[in-house]
């Protein structure tokens, strides 16, 4: 299986990174954070132009339909530069559970505006809690069935740019036996995103630390020349580098019987190596790390909120445990072993 993405993605890639670069995200993320979605807002649009919020949305759509590996592109892109807002919502989760349904109303009455970025939308699943659901147009319920939500409660977020709420369910968009199947698509495919994210937001935590030790001076010379910061910063390197195939793996296994086992493994690999990176930027940074007003502290408070906005580390554990022994219980049964 070759991991090696294409000179087509990797241009992408390299065109995201300079629109979020000149986007100015840090002060985008800090606006969003105070209440004012404005710069926020003007940020997706202009991902929306470039066809990041179309790219899990089938033509028919008004998308791109484009394959899972160009969406983990994207977002590794958005996690790198800590884009505020219902992005991975509004361009993977709800398009995926969407388009899964039965019923094709429910897509077509909203997802050509989520590929134009004149509207966005969150989801509530197991925990009930929606991001940014006072921000974005489309708020709905995952469970049993498919609803549209109103928000009620505020949810405090370790993240201050992430605004968490708790929704209740209103009126009924979608019911019956393959809601579920629906749902765990959506689950899945927003998952797969937030693995894209921590992944980026890793990588810039290790881009700047890096720059980081090679200014910083003590005993008259850069930090970066000492052992000891090297090897932290290698370690870091090396989890980000060992994530990466499993990231990939995912996104190419997600139309496959693998797919949640796939997902949850990325998901646990991507976070624990964004974590990682986060703890050893503190440590390479020291006191100034913590303060606010530096845009470290933006892709901190990011890693610690994605780690488990998309289900717990032993959540994503347990997943894989239980794909394993029906594995091993599907092959006992196929050579006749009691």
């Amino acid at each position: 299986m070759r991991f090696a993405l294409s000179p087509e993605q990797l241009d992408f890639a390299a065109s995201l990174r300079k629109l979020l670069e000149a986007g100015r995200a840090p002060s985008a993320v800090r606006a969003w954070a105070s209440g004012d979605s404005g710069p926020g807002r003007a940020l997706i649009r202009q991902l929306a132009e470039a066809g990041v919020l179309g790219l899990a949305v089938a033509e028919e759509h008004g998308g791109i339909g484009a394959e899972p590996i160009d969406l983990v592109v994207a977002f590794q892109e958005i996690g790198r530069a800590a884009v505020p807002g219902p992005v991975l919502e509004t361009a993977a989760a709800i398009p995926a559970l969407l388009q899964a349904l039965p019923d094709r109303d429910p897509a077509e009455r909203w997802l050509p505006g989520f590929a134009e970025g004149t509207a966005l939308g969150t989801v509530a699943f197991a925990s009930g809690v929606a991001l940014d659901a006072d921000t974005a147009e489309v708020v709905l319920l995952a469970g049993e069935q498919l609803s549209l939500g109103h928000r009620s409660g505020l949810v405090r977020s370790v993240d201050p740019a992430r605004r968490l709420f708790t929704v209740a369910a209103a009126e009924p968009v979608a019911e019956g036996g393959q809601v579920a199947a629906a749902v765990a698509a959506g689950f899945d495919t927003g998952a797969l995103a937030c693995a894209a994210q921590l992944l980026g937001a890793g990588k810039a935590l290790l881009h700047a630390s890096t720059e980081y030790a090679k200014q910083r001076k003590q005993f008259g010379k850069p930090i970066g020349e000492f052992q000891a910061v090297k090897q932290k910063l290698a370690d870091v390197l090396i989890a980000l580098d060992l994530a990466e195939p499993l990231l990939y793996r995912a996104a190419l296994t997600m139309t496959g019987p693998t797919r949640s086992r796939d997902v949850s493994a990325a998901v646990i690999a991507c976070g624990d190596a964004a974590y990682r990176a986060a703890r050893t930027a503190l440590q390479v940074h020291g006191a100034i790390g913590y303060t606010a007003e530096y845009d470290l502290s933006l892709w901190l408070t990011k890693v610690t909120a994605l780690r488990s906005a998309w289900g717990t580390p032993d959540l994503h554990r347990a997943r894989i445990a239980r794909a394993l022994r029906e594995d091993t219980d599907r092959e006992r049964a196929e050579r006749g072993i009691a």
